[in-house]
């Protein structure tokens, strides 16, 4: 009986212990880089081993958020990266969610980083298959280059009111978004990153809870890969 006693207590500890490591969350920050931003002086790139990236929004990550606007991270470490669950997804990961880091990479450890810091913490919701599945799904459900080109905003170098680009992001997507800048090698406010926020599932829009705070000037640079911005190291 004791033997029986003992192997319960453990099952029981050890269920305990598992979902513990189940963090909940309120919903997502589907976050979208503008790839050229990454690539000046001041941070400049490496493109893939697949070759130079198009001119497009690639993927950043999918970020579980509280309504408190903390993040969690690093939830589970018994839930590593394992690139053998997404082996179907490798393609169209290497277009839509390329890394920029150097030395030039497959953009694997990128894709590891963000399931360890981010993934781990949507567990409750998402397997990590389902994880990258419904971010990529989500990168082709939000065409943000399209949107913005449809406003007549074109990534041409040319500065843009930072009223205009939300506003036809809105008028595209259904809802507001946060747009996060920072500084070309000029020293010109660019066009960085654009958070959408995305209900528990990642598969809908929603209005964001809270507004996260970014700063942007009023006119910020729309730009364009240029011509030697390949070779110095970047951090994501």
């Amino acid at each position: 009986m004791k033997s029986i006693y003992f192997i319960l207590l453990n099952l029981f500890i050890s269920q305990c212990i598992l979902s513990s490591q189940v963090q909940t969350f309120d919903f997502f920050y589907f976050v979208q880089q503008w790839q050229p931003a990454l690539c000046d002086k001041k941070a400049a790139c490496c493109y893939p081993t697949t070759g130079k990236p198009a001119l497009d929004f690639g993927i950043h990550g999918l970020w579980p958020v509280n309504n408190n606007h903390t993040f969690p991270s690093f939830c589970n470490e018994n839930s590593p990266f394992d690139e053998n669950q997404i082996l179907d997804l490798m393609s169209d990961m290497q277009k839509d969610w390329p890394t920029l880091a150097c030395p030039k990479n497959n953009g694997k450890k990128f894709w590891a980083h963000e399931w360890n810091k981010h993934g781990t913490c949507s567990l409750s919701m998402l397997d990590m298959h389902s994880y990258f599945q419904v971010t990529l799904a989500l990168k082709e459900k939000v065409n943000l280059l399209q949107v913005l080109k449809n406003a007549g905003i074109r990534p041409d170098g040319r500065s843009y009111g930072m009223k205009a680009i939300k506003e036809a992001i809105k008028n595209g997507i259904g809802h507001d978004v946060v747009i996060e800048c920072s500084n070309d090698v000029f020293g010109n406010n660019q066009l960085f990153q654009v958070y959408i926020c995305v209900d528990k599932t990642g598969s809908d829009l929603i209005e964001c809870p809270m507004i996260l705070k970014r700063k942007c000037d009023e006119n910020i640079v729309f730009g364009d890969f240029g011509s030697d911005t390949e070779g110095s190291s970047i951090s994501l």
